[in-house]
């Protein structure tokens, strides 16, 4: 004979998925990685990943990856294998955005450079003041602190 009292089949199963979300609750606030790794869900942190890996792809204008890009070619192809859709060029892309504010930016925001109203050149933000971006002819994908105050920054819907 068991000495385990018998519980009804509901009560058990309901207690059951009780535990285990207390136990996934508990495990992601005492394992900081656990959160870390649920932030990288996200199309944001996914398409920061993505252009990050493209570090040294050369500039080509008018290319969208796999190996060379340019500046929105960059970022569409981030965005496109994080499961989102953007237009083709910077300026298109920013009309495709939420528009945020400096203090509100966030890694995976896009960062439109502009002049006289006119955007120019985007870049997906990195952090820290840095943007991941494919700048000119002659150079390739790399991280770069962002070097003027005339930006603006949009969230992919």
């Amino acid at each position: 004979m068991s000495a385990i009292p018998s519980i009804p089949p509901c009560i058990s199963r309901a207690g059951a998925v009780s535990a285990l979300t207390a136990a996934t609750v508990t495990a992601s606030l005492l394992v900081p990685g656990l959160a870390a790794e649920a932030e990288a869900a996200t199309p944001a942190a996914k398409a920061l990943k993505v252009a990050a890996a493209k570090k040294g792809s050369p500039y080509r204008y008018g290319a969208a990856g796999p190996n060379r890009f340019d500046c929105s070619g960059l970022t569409l192809y981030s965005y496109k294998k994080a499961g989102k859709t953007l237009p083709r060029t910077a300026a298109a892309q920013y009309n495709r955005t939420r528009h945020v504010s400096v203090g509100s930016r966030k890694p995976g925001d896009l960062v439109f450079f502009h002049s006289g109203g006119r955007v120019y050149h985007v870049g997906i933000y990195a952090g820290k003041n840095q943007i991941w971006h494919s700048p000119k002819p002659g150079t390739s994908v790399r991280k770069e602190k962002i070097w003027t105050g005339k930006v603006w920054y949009g969230r992919v819907k």
